[in-house]
Protein backbone atom coordinates (compact mmCIF):
# COMPACT_ATOMS: atom_id res chain seq x y z
CA UNK A 1 0.00 0.00 0.00
CA UNK A 2 1.14 3.38 -0.94
CA UNK A 3 2.18 5.96 1.60
CA UNK A 4 -0.25 9.03 1.74
CA UNK A 5 1.68 12.04 2.31
CA UNK A 6 -0.33 15.61 3.19
CA UNK A 7 1.82 18.91 3.29
CA UNK A 8 -0.53 20.08 5.56
CA UNK A 9 -1.11 23.69 7.09
CA UNK A 10 -3.17 23.71 10.01
CA UNK A 11 -3.89 27.43 10.22
CA UNK A 12 -5.56 26.95 6.26
CA UNK A 13 -8.97 26.35 5.90
CA UNK A 14 -8.37 24.80 2.43
CA UNK A 15 -5.61 22.12 4.12
CA UNK A 16 -8.11 20.92 6.87
CA UNK A 17 -10.98 20.72 4.74
CA UNK A 18 -8.51 18.31 2.75
CA UNK A 19 -7.29 16.65 5.83
CA UNK A 20 -11.14 16.05 6.51
CA UNK A 21 -12.16 14.69 3.06
CA UNK A 22 -8.94 11.76 3.52
CA UNK A 23 -9.94 11.22 7.05
CA UNK A 24 -13.70 10.38 5.85
CA UNK A 25 -12.69 8.14 3.87
CA UNK A 26 -10.16 6.08 6.78
CA UNK A 27 -6.95 7.27 4.65
CA UNK A 28 -4.29 6.49 6.89
CA UNK A 29 -1.58 9.85 6.08
CA UNK A 30 1.38 10.83 7.53
CA UNK A 31 0.87 14.66 7.53
CA UNK A 32 4.11 17.03 7.20
CA UNK A 33 4.06 19.89 8.53
CA UNK A 34 5.99 21.58 6.23
CA UNK A 35 6.03 25.14 8.12
CA UNK A 36 7.71 23.51 11.21
CA UNK A 37 10.19 21.46 9.55
CA UNK A 38 10.86 22.81 6.30
CA UNK A 39 11.23 19.78 3.35
CA UNK A 40 14.49 19.45 2.23
CA UNK A 41 16.17 20.79 -1.10
CA UNK A 42 15.82 16.59 -2.37
CA UNK A 43 11.96 16.53 -1.28
CA UNK A 44 11.00 19.90 -2.41
CA UNK A 45 12.53 18.38 -6.13
CA UNK A 46 10.64 15.04 -6.28
CA UNK A 47 7.34 16.95 -5.15
CA UNK A 48 8.29 19.25 -8.14
CA UNK A 49 8.73 15.81 -10.03
CA UNK A 50 5.40 13.96 -9.18
CA UNK A 51 3.42 17.05 -9.19
CA UNK A 52 4.92 17.81 -12.86
CA UNK A 53 5.62 21.31 -12.19
CA UNK A 54 9.23 23.74 -11.43
CA UNK A 55 9.38 25.13 -8.18
CA UNK A 56 7.90 28.77 -9.03
CA UNK A 57 4.82 26.90 -9.89
CA UNK A 58 4.00 25.47 -6.39
CA UNK A 59 4.69 28.69 -4.53
CA UNK A 60 2.18 31.04 -3.21
CA UNK A 61 2.99 33.86 -5.52
CA UNK A 62 0.20 35.83 -4.01
CA UNK A 63 0.94 35.61 -0.75
CA UNK A 64 2.56 38.99 0.63
CA UNK A 65 5.27 37.38 1.98
CA UNK A 66 6.72 36.34 -1.34
CA UNK A 67 6.53 39.92 -2.48
CA UNK A 68 8.07 40.82 0.55
CA UNK A 69 11.08 38.95 0.59
CA UNK A 70 11.88 40.49 -3.45
CA UNK A 71 10.42 37.64 -5.27
CA UNK A 72 8.55 38.38 -8.32
CA UNK A 73 6.69 35.92 -10.82
CA UNK A 74 8.81 37.13 -13.90
CA UNK A 75 12.25 36.75 -11.35
CA UNK A 76 15.10 34.72 -13.84
CA UNK A 77 15.94 32.90 -10.85
CA UNK A 78 16.58 29.13 -11.52
CA UNK A 79 14.96 26.05 -10.34
CA UNK A 80 17.80 25.29 -7.78
CA UNK A 81 17.09 29.34 -6.64
CA UNK A 82 13.64 28.61 -6.22
CA UNK A 83 14.00 25.70 -4.47
CA UNK A 84 16.73 27.11 -1.94
CA UNK A 85 13.78 29.76 -1.49
CA UNK A 86 10.95 27.21 -0.56
CA UNK A 87 13.47 25.49 1.63
CA UNK A 88 14.58 28.89 3.55
CA UNK A 89 10.38 29.97 3.15
CA UNK A 90 8.18 27.13 3.35
CA UNK A 91 5.66 29.12 4.28
CA UNK A 92 5.66 29.94 0.49
CA UNK A 93 4.75 26.45 -0.50
CA UNK A 94 1.45 26.38 -1.97
CA UNK A 95 -0.86 24.34 0.24
CA UNK A 96 -2.19 21.55 0.70
CA UNK A 97 -0.30 18.99 -1.51
CA UNK A 98 -1.16 15.18 -1.07
CA UNK A 99 1.73 12.82 -2.39
CA UNK A 100 1.37 9.41 -2.96
CA UNK A 101 4.38 7.36 -4.07
CA UNK A 102 5.26 9.38 -7.50
CA UNK A 103 2.31 11.57 -7.94
CA UNK A 104 0.86 14.62 -6.37
CA UNK A 105 -1.77 16.87 -6.89
CA UNK A 106 -2.36 20.45 -4.95
CA UNK A 107 -5.74 20.28 -3.15
CA UNK A 108 -7.40 23.56 -4.75
CA UNK A 109 -10.14 22.84 -4.00
CA UNK A 110 -9.63 20.50 -1.31
CA UNK A 111 -11.52 17.83 -3.45
CA UNK A 112 -8.33 17.46 -5.72
CA UNK A 113 -6.75 15.16 -3.38
CA UNK A 114 -9.38 12.53 -3.94
CA UNK A 115 -7.98 11.99 -7.45
CA UNK A 116 -5.08 10.28 -5.45
CA UNK A 117 -7.24 7.82 -4.02
CA UNK A 118 -7.56 4.35 -5.40
CA UNK A 119 -11.55 4.03 -6.68
CA UNK A 120 -13.69 1.43 -4.93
Amino acid sequence: MAEYRLYHSPGCSKSRAALALLEERHIPVTVVLYQEQAPTLAELDHLCQCLGKRPLAIMRTQDKRFAELGFSVNDTRSDAQWLEALHQHPALLERPILQVGDQAVVGRPPEQVLTLLPTP
